[in-house]
């Protein structure tokens, strides 16, 4: 953030429509970061919630299934249907996203303790945090990084369901600590990615399907990167 200020100091002087440009990128980033962070805190207490109300359950009943697999389904419908999607409906698809990512996540209270949750989340919040500031303010292109991350990504996925069959434990803390690596690295290049899509001449609909389909790029990132350092870092019950 530090460099959007000097550029807004450089720009004043500069011409009044810089100023309009770096407001607008502001304005754009805020509606972004706002939406994710709403996504993430949804997650949270619906997760919770569903833990207090329903027990092992749910945990043990086949309609854990379906939410496990549901917002698989809607992730795709929306990254497919974006562009003809109005704003609202997004945005409200986004949030029933969330949500039903919480239920699933429920499942994470009965294998490890509150308390560890607690304590990765905020080392999550933190390491995230960090790394959408660099990929927001770097000057490097990162762009470069991205097939490997994407590779890594593919990589990554392969791994755990191999691990499904295998039940590793030395190959799930490897999968963990390259999907730390792959997730921490796609931040930063999603970051600075979203920061590039911003134009200045989008109307109102334009900017903000980007505003939502780039809250749901990084909210992915921050459930991901969390969910694999709780792997490493988490305290079983």
């Amino acid at each position: 953030m530090s460099n959007y200020d000097q550029n807004l100091v450089a720009s004043s002087a500069g011409g009044g429509d810089t100023v309009a440009v770096d407001t607008g990128l502001r304005d754009y980033m805020l509606r972004i970061y706002n939406y994710m962070t709403a996504g993430v805190g949804l997650t949270a207490v619906v997760a919770w919630l569903t833990y207090q109300l329903t027990g092992p359950a749910l945990l043990q009943s086949p309609l854990m299934w379906v939410f496990i697999l549901a917002p698989l389904a809607l992730v795709f419908f929306i990254g497919s249907r974006i562009n003809t999607l109005s704003v609202a409906t997004a945005r409200l698809l986004f949030f029933i996203y969330a949500a039903l990512v919480g239920v699933s996540l429920s499942t994470l209270f009965h294998i490890y303790t509150s308390a560890s949750i607690t304590r990765v989340f905020f080392i999550a919040a933190a390491t995230f945090g960090a790394l959408s500031v660099f990929g927001y303010t770097t000057r490097r292109d990162l762009s470069s990084l991205g097939t490997f991350l994407f590779m890594g990504l593919i990589g990554v996925i392969i791994a755990s369901l191999v691990n499904l069959f295998l039940q590793s434990s030395g190959l799930d803390w490897l999968i963990s600590v390259v999907g730390v690596g792959v997730f921490a690295g796609l931040t930063a290049y999603d970051t600075q990615r979203i920061k590039a899509m911003y134009d200045g001449k989008d109307d109102e609909t334009s900017a903000g399907r980007k505003s939502v389909i780039s809250a749901l790029s990084l909210y992915l990132n921050f459930i991901n990167l969390f969910m694999m350092l709780l792997r490493l870092a988490g305290g079983r019950r």
